[in-house]
Order: C-alpha cells, then structure tokens, then sequence
C-alpha cells in the first residue's frame, strides 16, 4: 500500500464475543480501523473502547456485509486512502496476517485475496467443499485460477465503488470478484493462516440454503453475462 498508515474494514454483525478483542489486535498492530455496526443487536460501540485511531459506523438495520463492506469503502475514501484490507470480526481472521496482505500490492487496483490455509483443525467439510463449488464459478466466469473465493480476508482498491455491484449481502464477495477482474484484470492469492473455533463456540450468520442459492444464481448470471455480452473478455 502507497500510505504509510494503512486501514483496516470490520464489517460485524452479532459478534458480541469477539468484536471488542479483533478491534484490539488490529488497533495494537499500528493500523486505522473502521468498523461497521451492520445492525448488530448489542452496538459495537458498547463493546468496543474509543481509541484515537477507530471510526464506528452503524447501520440501524441489519443491510448485508455487502453494503457494510461499501460503507466502510465510502469512509476510506474519504480519508484519502486507496486501499483497505476487510476482515471479520468473529475471531477467524487473524491481525497478525494482514501485513501478508498489504505487502502484496505491487501496482493500482489491485485486489489481494487472503486465501485461508484449511490444512488445520475444526475446519468443516462443508466449508471445503463450498470453496471449491465456488471457486469453480468464479474461474468460470472470471478466468482467474482463484484458490479461496469465500474467503473475507482481502485487499481492496477503493475502485470497487465504481463496479456497479447489485449484490449487498454475502454474494458481494463473488459479484466484487469477477467483476473487479473483468474492468482491472488484477487479482493476486495470498496465503493466510486463520482460526477455526470448534463447533460449539463457532457462529456463522451465513445460512447454507439460502446464502447458497442466492450465490448460486448471482453465478449463473454472471455466466450468462461473460457468455452474451463478452464481459472480461478483452
């Protein structure tokens, strides 16, 4: 990243347990973070201290980690920084890993995927074989060789404000995908080393029917977009 300083995105939505520690390890690592409250049920910011270097954004409903990844993206910009690195706030991402992130851009627009190392323990089958359904698509209608497309540790140009993406919920990280390459042409994989809590402690606000489908559909309108009208294609 050109900055010196460097900015961090969480957007969270019900992680009482874990928000207030996340916040800490980034702010203690030196980076700007902004956190976006996408509705949460108890505020992030009755759980989380003030500190010189935190902005809180909240959305009084709850409108998709979609939309909190472009608001968080809209006060980026207005801060007068090119890139953020978005992260979760349930504990799985690790602080310690976002320099592997930052480190990687070598040029404008660049989007950095942390691709997470799934070779550790409590990681479920499901999680594996979502990630290779999904990846399937994303090459598909992409033609990158991607290695982790659910991840949502990554990298991103402030340029994905002006990619026109529908999606505001979790099909925002497949849409902001193929659509970043097809206009920039620049994604880069990074491996990362991240947390699987077990299964009691895990939550996860991603629901395996209908998150999926509506993926699923946003795959198959992509495809049918590079097929008939040629998108990413030169």
């Amino acid at each position: 990243m050109s900055q010196t300083k460097k900015v961090v995105v969480i957007p969270t939505y019900n992680n009482p347990k874990t928000i207030a520690r996340v916040a800490k390890d980034v702010i203690d690592l030196g980076y700007e973070l902004i956190i976006v409250d996408d509705g949460s049920y108890t505020k992030v910011a009755d759980l989380v201290s003030p500190h010189p270097r935190l902005t809180l954004l909240r959305h009084e409903i709850n409108l998709g980690k979609g939309q909190a990844i472009l608001t968080g993206a809209k006060k980026v910009k207005e801060f007068g920084f090119d890139y953020f690195v978005s992260m979760d706030g349930d504990g799985q991402h690790l602080a310690s890993e976002i320099n592997k992130l930052t480190q990687a851009v070598c040029g404008h627009n660049e989007l950095i995927i942390g691709s997470r190392n799934f070779n550790i323990d409590n990681v479920p089958t499901k999680s594996k074989v979502g990630r290779a359904f999904h990846n399937f698509w994303i090459r598909l209608n992409s033609g990158y060789p991607i290695s982790d497309s659910l991840t949502g540790f990554r990298l991103y140009p402030v340029s994905i404000l002006d990619l026109n993406i529908k999606s505001k919920r979790f099909n925002f990280e497949a849409e902001v995908l193929v659509k970043h390459f097809w206009k920039h042409k620049k994604i880069k994989d990074v491996i990362i080393e991240c947390y699987y809590p077990t299964p009691e402690e895990r939550v996860s606000h991603f629901d395996n029917y209908k998150d999926t489908v509506s993926i699923t559909l946003l795959h198959l309108k992509l495809f049918l977009q590079r097929l008939f009208l040629l998108k990413g294609i030169f």
